[in-house]
């Protein structure tokens, strides 16, 4: 795979989310460093950007992530399927639930969604819910999440939604009183042709097709990798630790957690998250996934994690990260700046606090010794 042609793929955006970094940074990793046969992991896959590179690379990959919604999006990258089976499939769930049974009410909803796409968006929901164990329905679930909420067009909608954004979910109260204000109603939309659209944008024969899973697991908890198996050990993890302080992921994805099973309103739980509430424990659970991570990796396998801090947090982020690799058997070999957030599309970037500048993020490299 030529880096032109992963300037041309498009299956990294089959759901916008704020947190990550650029398919760019673990594809050149792996383009320049890694070999045939090798293997990679990340501990905190979000939507499973380094897994994507992995694949395209033809490298086997594991991603692990605490969040039913970036596990969701990740296990769609790792899919094979074509945008004929997905329309056929999204038409089979129609097909077999005629009649949803929970559709949520209120204003919010009400102004959210045509009150015929919400009906057929709650009957897809219903269907994946009761079965979404095929590359077809993980890669149908991604493409409706990833058009639940975002900008109306003046040509054929891209979204399901009232105006939105697209990268998180609006918050309700917020919502209502905006689209009230500017005299703003949901607009009918043909679900089954947006679907069919996204999915001939994001599924390409031609994606390597490799040993690939994601887990939703904890990976501060040994267990989790238990469940990857034993004879499953890495060369590679390339990762990006949530930056200390950045604790709303949940309510931020309120909607596309709705569509994976959770509750038709906002969950504000730091519940499944990384600890913020001191920087030693922070950086002890950091430590301890370190440590579990290094039980599934062969010897010298490399660790690259690119790691950053927010504006209401004031912490230096090189030394944070550089202490959570101490004792866990992970030499550093060397760090580098990899610019702010301001750069490209990154952790912070949603948190930096406009008009203030994004931090600098760094990369460190480590080497397992343990």
């Amino acid at each position: 795979m030529t880096t032109s042609t992963l300037s041309s793929t498009s299956l990294n955006g089959i759901t916008p989310y704020f947190t990550m970094f650029p398919l760019s940074f673990p594809y050149g990793i792996l383009e320049t460093h890694s070999t045939p046969s090798q293997s990679v992991l990340d501990p905190f896959c979000g939507r499973g950007t380094t897994n994507l590179a992995a694949r395209l690379h033809g490298l086997n990959t594991v991603g692990i992530d605490s969040s039913p919604v970036a596990i969701a999006i990740a296990q769609a990258k790792l899919v094979s399927t074509s945008e004929g089976s997905i329309r056929r499939c999204a038409e089979r769930i129609l097909d077999e639930v005629s009649l949803a049974m929970d559709v949520p009410t209120g204003p919010f909803w009400e102004l959210a969604y045509h009150s015929d796409v919400l009906s057929t968006l709650c009957r897809l929901r219903e269907g994946l819910l009761r079965n979404c164990d095929s590359d077809v329905r993980k890669a149908l679930r991604a493409i409706v999440m990833g058009a639940l909420h975002g900008p109306r067009t003046k040509s054929q909608p891209s979204y399901f939604s009232n105006q939105c954004q697209r990268t998180y979910a609006p918050k309700p109260a917020y919502a209502v009183r905006y689209w009230q204000k500017n005299e703003l109603v949901p607009l009918p939309v043909n679900v089954l042709d947006l679907i069919s659209r996204r999915a001939s944008r994001y599924y390409d024969p031609m994606i390597p097709i490799v040993a690939a899973k994601a887990v939703l697991g904890d990976s501060t908890q040994p267990s989790t990798f238990r469940r990857i198996g034993q004879a499953q050990m890495f060369d590679w993890v390339i990762t990006s630790p949530p930056y200390y302080g950045m604790r709303t992921y949940i309510p931020d994805q309120w909607l596309r957690s709705w569509f994976v099973g959770g509750p038709a309103s906002v969950d504000y739980s730091t519940a499944r998250q990384i600890q913020h509430t001191s920087l030693d424990g922070f950086t002890s659970q950091l430590r301890t996934v370190w440590k579990n991570v290094g039980v599934v990796c062969r010897p010298e396998a490399r660790l690259v994690m690119r790691f950053g801090a927010i504006h209401d947090r004031m912490v230096e982020p090189l030394s944070l990260a550089m202490k959570s690799l101490e004792d866990t058997g992970w030499v550093v070999s060397g760090h580098e700046s990899a610019g702010s957030a301001d750069c490209g599309r990154r952790q912070a970037l949603h948190f930096a606090g406009r008009p203030k500048r994004a931090l600098d993020e760094y990369d460190i490299w480590a080497t397992w010794n343990g």
